[in-house]
């Protein structure tokens, strides 16, 4: 998961529509139900999932009316946390 992406993605769901990563999200999953995918594609697969996941994550906080740098920052400190734990 990286920041610099979560934050474009965000730029893109402000710009358009939060039904497009929707979308994207949706192909990707389906994607990674084949039986044809290395392990390599399967990872690049998952990191995407995750940015985009991120980017809509961070998109429904400055909704609720955080700055994009604090929903950033706070989305990423979850992610952090759940990870030491």
């Amino acid at each position: 998961m990286r920041l610099p992406l979560i934050k474009h993605i965000n730029k893109f769901i402000n710009d358009n529509d939060e039904d497009y990563v929707n979308e994207a999200i949706e192909l990707l999953e389906y994607l990674s139900e084949s039986d044809n995918l290395k392990d390599e594609e399967l990872d690049v697969i998952g990191e995407l999932l995750s940015n985009l996941y991120g980017g809509l994550e961070v998109a429904k906080m400055t909704k609720d009316g955080m700055s994009e740098k604090e929903a950033a920052n706070s989305f990423m400190k979850r992610v952090l946390g759940s990870i030491d734990q």
